[in-house]
């Protein structure tokens, strides 16, 4: 992304000095980070600030106070995890699933039938990128999103208002209406899958500054992922979509997780953006018993 000038515009030789002080920070990106600073500094003092600021081992969103997330800027408060770009393969497969779930509704006097609104779920929402993202790649979604640190919730607000969606403060499931029960067509959560032994090992940009609860998975990562597993059969509507990502190693057991609440799994897999993504589906009908021998 390109840089526009800004009143903080510095000199070249003072441009060059963020470069290097960035670089001798351990930023790889040294130069397009500068960029992006002096492009969102208002004035001399702010850009001194905010390269203090990634100086010090901030993020970059939470300096600059968004992150670039499926082509949208979405707003990042400090303190909140910041969607990661990996993440834009589980948008892609809830979009194309989206897309189908968007069936053509009843012809009425008014005109020719459209596409019925799509029941979006966000939960474990975050900044609300991921629902924002769905919102804006889906004609008429419905979009509902969750989360339990308030600060998550405060930014998630401000970054799907513009789409009508509803952010609601608590545990999981927990502060929804219970009108969406049976009703959700696409339920993304983004859930920690970080085991608790391994959030050390995490790079300190996310071990410090995002919040634990949304990298702390449990003893083997998969505690919050069979919570969300175990009631989201509830919520769902016949044909309706979970999806959440994993590492590959625990893709296997993620899915039989999913098959044992009665979710036909399947596992999708990006190679380019090294991450992987489980996804359960509630039958739409019941199946019917085997006939007796």
């Amino acid at each position: 992304m390109s840089a526009s000038p800004t009143s903080a515009s510095p000199p070249g030789q003072a441009r060059s000095a963020i470069v290097t002080r960035l670089r001798d920070a351990g930023c790889v990106f040294a130069e397009d980070e500068a960029r992006l600073l002096i492009s969102a500094a208002r004035t001399p003092a702010d850009l001194a600030a905010m390269v203090d600021q990634r100086a010090a081992g901030q993020p970059l969103e939470h300096v600059l106070g968004w992150a670039e997330f499926c082509g949208l800027r979405i707003a990042v408060d400090p303190g909140v995890f910041i969607p990661r770009r990996r993440t834009e393969f589980l948008v892609r497969q809830a979009t194309a699933l989206a897309r189908r779930a968007a069936g053509p509704a009843p012809a009425g006097d008014a005109g020719p039938a459209r596409p019925r609104p799509v029941v979006v779920l966000d939960l474990c929402c975050g900044s609300g990128a991921v629902g924002a993202a769905l919102a804006a790649a889906v004609d008429r979604a419905e979009l509902h999103a969750a989360d339990i640190d308030p600060a998550a919730v405060r930014c998630a607000r401000r970054n799907v208002a513009t789409v009508g969606g509803r952010v609601y403060q608590g545990d999981l499931f927990a502060p929804l209406p219970a009108r969406l029960r049976g009703r959700i067509d696409i339920l993304a959560a983004n859930v920690p899958y970080v085991p608790t032994g391994e959030v050390g090992l995490l790079p300190p940009e996310a071990r410090v500054h995002e919040p634990r609860v949304a990298l702390d998975g449990g003893a083997d990562g998969l505690e919050v992922l069979r919570r969300v597993t175990a009631a989201a059969p509830q919520w769902l509507a016949p044909g309706g979509h979970l999806l959440f990502e994993t590492s590959e190693h625990q893709a296997p057991q993620a899915a039989e997780t999913l098959a044992r609440r009665g979710l036909v799994p399947r596992v999708a897999r990006s190679r380019a953006l090294n991450t992987t993504v489980v996804i359960g589906t509630r039958p739409s009908r019941r199946p019917r018993p085997s006939a007796a021998p």
